[in-house]
């Protein structure tokens, strides 16, 4: 993660006449000065790096899912969610664990969602992913988290867009957040750090 650099605020250097450069011992030290508005050794906080990745077609999520799997090699703690990519009937409660350190969670479903769904199983296993997936994402508990497709799951009506907004918008500061997908709120985009667009190669 980024962090910003720390602001200190050092002593202000002695005059001509400081005691020690001068040898008189009576000659009071100058105390040192703080600039305005400051106060003495403050270290602002980190804050995580919200990247957008995204592109027209769906199937762009590899090259993410790589740096994912290379961090959590590198000891970092990683999590990993695809919205609409069933299949595996998988679930928050058995996330498949890789390289030690990396969650990757896929909703309850038999197969991949390509579009608005009215199945209540559906929504249901979607939000069920969605809740686990802001709970880290708030509580900080990972050091990089991948959110695949959460704008096309908003578009799809299954997520709510205002809802995700303020996840997004009160996550710790500690996980950095890639977002992926072929569709992207322009309210996502709004707060991203960086903004990656991938074409198709000619």
């Amino acid at each position: 993660m980024t962090g910003t650099p720390m602001v200190s605020v050092f002593p202000s250097q002695r005059g001509n006449g400081d005691a020690h450069d001068s040898g008189d011992a009576h000659q009071p030290v100058r105390e040192p000065r703080s600039l305005p508005g400051l106060q003495p050794h403050v270290l602002a906080q980190p804050q995580g790096l919200l990247q957008v990745n995204t592109a027209p077609f769906r199937g762009s999520f590899g090259g993410v899912l790589s740096h994912a799997i290379r961090s959590a090699g590198m000891g970092c703690r990683v999590m990993v969610s695809q919205f609409l990519r069933g299949g595996v009937n998988q679930g928050p409660d058995h996330a498949v664990r890789l390289c030690g350190g990396l969650e990757w969670m896929r909703p309850a479903l038999v197969g991949s969602l390509h579009g608005p769904s009215n199945d209540p199983e559906a929504r249901a296993a979607v939000q069920e992913l969605w809740a686990t997936s802001r709970t880290r994402l708030m509580a900080g508990s990972m050091e990089l988290m991948v959110l695949d497709e959460l704008g096309l799951a908003v578009q799809y009506g299954l997520i709510d867009e205002a809802e995700a907004v303020t996840a997004l918008e009160q996550r710790s500061s500690r996980t950095d957040l890639i977002l992926t997908g072929p569709s992207m709120p322009a309210s996502f985009v709004a707060m991203a750090d960086q903004v990656t667009e991938l074409r198709h190669s000619r």
